[in-house]
């Protein structure tokens, strides 16, 4: 092979450029300090602010911020014919009304009585039969069904299956459990009762009437901090699976219920082990009234995007998200979420603020850029399924999204080592992005990156639950950082006190080289992988 000569003059050009170029990566690298992130944060996760609930008043104050503060660092609006900022997320809230249950005696109270697994509009007031089939069970060895005609009854039936007194199975004959025993065997008792054409499923508790209340005081708990209601898109409708009740009570009620006396249902199971056989239809069904009054309220809500317009590629995209929102006030106490994900919106502004301040002195980035605070996440990462589902820029033209949730903190893993983050997603489709952001990290940021999360099998899910997920599912690269949870995750103890600025200065600053790498080099990263 013939030696290449390159002339010494072209090569100290080339060296001279490459240096040039690095000192103003590095230049503006600097702009991103932690004292600035503090400045943000102390606004974005304060009292006054109430937790930034999905849609709240409060909500509209952050958002607004954050176009303030796009447009004071030159990011402009793209939304809509004005140019706006905003995006509106179209959502409702869908919660419950009146929701009960009637026997002939009394009236249950949801979630103070009985608790669902399955729920489904019934607006009005409707008189039911309650018809009692055993353990609701239809197979070749059990059939509860075999004798009962259940179309339009609300069908009363034991949760699991029937077991003999030394603790066997009756349906093995031995120590081994069937399907019906799964902790969601109840979906697939819901899919025999409905193609049987009932109305409404009752499932009487296995567990004692005393763990039963446990139960449903820890749901309560749940729905306090969380909301009883469930957001999803008006375009949608209902939820999947929202045209059939299945609903969990106590012994007790059902005894009141089915208008037999306590212990009957003991007996019934007793008799049916004993057996072996059904003991659908051996009760008299029973008159009573359900309601299940769906309310649906629409909430006004925003995606915040800031606009970077690139030069000689600007219609390829390269996005930076975190999300805005977190679970506002519960019980009174305020969850100001200052590291879920307020770290992770304050990072947004200061990498936004870095590359706005480069173009306007002349350092514009070849691709265009697109800040983007969503909104939504902690209600099932509804901003960025918006989004996706109606990108205001082409997904097709989108490089990759580099999101960030929870960069403030340090988990107890690391606690007394040196400067980490969990990086998650980075190698899933682009071997490329995964190279790009391990070299910006060894070439200036020169952290450990901890990859335990990135693991298929990982049984906290985290690659599914924020928001890069959307942009993934749409076979946009992505990577997301992340600072493990903690003591504070989802508690009113999250607060901007605990927050470890230098740290999360760190942080920000390889978002920042891996989005500047990204947007100024010459060919798009390929997406040559699909690892789960």
């Amino acid at each position: 092979m013939k030696k290449l000569i390159v002339p010494a003059v072209l090569l100290l050009m080339t060296g001279t450029a490459t240096l040039a170029q690095d000192k103003v990566i590095a230049k503006y690298a600097n702009t991103i300090k932690a004292d600035d992130l503090k400045k943000h944060l102390t606004f974005i996760a304060s009292d006054s602010l109430k937790g930034r609930d999905t849609g709240s008043p409060e909500q509209k104050v952050a958002a607004q911020y954050i176009a303030n503060h796009f447009e004071s660092v030159g990011l402009k609006g793209i939304v809509g014919a004005d140019k706006s900022h905003f995006q509106l997320v179209d959502l409702v809230k869908r919660g419950w009304g009146e929701f009960y249950i009637k026997s002939n005696t009394k009236t249950y109270v949801y979630l103070q009585d009985f608790i669902a697994s399955n729920t489904a509009p019934i607006n009005t007031e409707e008189k039911v039969d309650f018809v009692f089939v055993g353990y609701g069970i239809d197979e070749s060895r059990l059939s509860d069904y075999a004798t009962m005609d259940v179309k339009g009854k609300v069908i009363v039936a034991f949760d699991g299956e029937p077991r003999n007194t030394d603790g066997t199975y009756v349906l093995s004959g031995s120590n081994e459990a069937s399907k019906w025993s799964k902790a969601d065997s109840w979906k697939d008792k819901m899919a025999i009762a409905k193609e049987k054409g009932a109305k409404a499923m009752i499932l009487i508790t296995k567990t004692s009437d005393e763990d039963f209340d446990k139960a449903i005081k820890q749901r309560q708990v749940m729905m306090k901090r969380f909301g009883n209601a469930r957001m999803g898109f008006r375009e949608d409708g209902e939820p999947k699976g929202a045209d059939f009740a299945v609903l969990n009570v106590s012994n007790a009620m059902a005894t009141d219920l089915l208008g037999i006396k306590a212990g009957d249902l003991d007996a019934l199971r007793a008799k049916a082990a004993e057996t072996k056989k059904t003991v659908a239809g051996s009760l008299t069904p029973q008159t009573g009234a359900l309601r299940i009054e769906r309310t649906i309220t629409p909430v006004e809500t925003y995606n915040v995007l800031g606009f970077l317009e690139g030069t000689d590629k600007k219609d390829e995209i390269v996005v930076v998200t975190s999300h805005y929102d977190h679970v506002g006030v519960n019980d009174g106490k305020i969850y100001n979420g200052a590291d879920d994900d307020g770290s992770g919106t304050v990072s947004v502004l200061e990498v936004s603020e870095a590359f706005g301040k480069a173009a306007k002195a002349g350092h514009r980035p070849r691709r265009s850029m697109l800040f983007m605070t969503v909104t939504g996440e902690e209600k099932g990462l509804l901003g960025s399924e918006f989004y996706v589902r109606h990108p205001v820029l082409p997904l097709e033209n989108t490089v990759c999204d580099i999101n960030i949730d929870m960069v403030g903190r340090t988990d107890k893993e690391h606690e007394g080592k040196g400067d980490y983050i969990y990086v998650i997603g980075s190698d899933k489709l682009s071997s490329e992005l995964h190279q790009i952001m391990e070299t910006s990290n060894n070439k200036y940021t020169k952290m450990d990156l901890d990859y335990r999360y990135n693991d298929p099998n990982d049984p906290n899910r985290f690659y599914y639950r924020s928001d890069h997920y959307n942009f993934a599912k749409n076979k946009i690269p992505v990577a997301f950082f992340f600072n493990g949870v903690h003591d504070d995750y989802h508690q009113p103890t999250d607060d901007v006190e605990k927050i470890e600025f230098n740290k999360m200065e760190k942080r920000a600053k390889l978002v920042y080289y891996m989005a500047w790498d990204l947007a100024n080099r010459d060919k798009r990263i390929v997406v040559d992988s699909n690892k789960p």
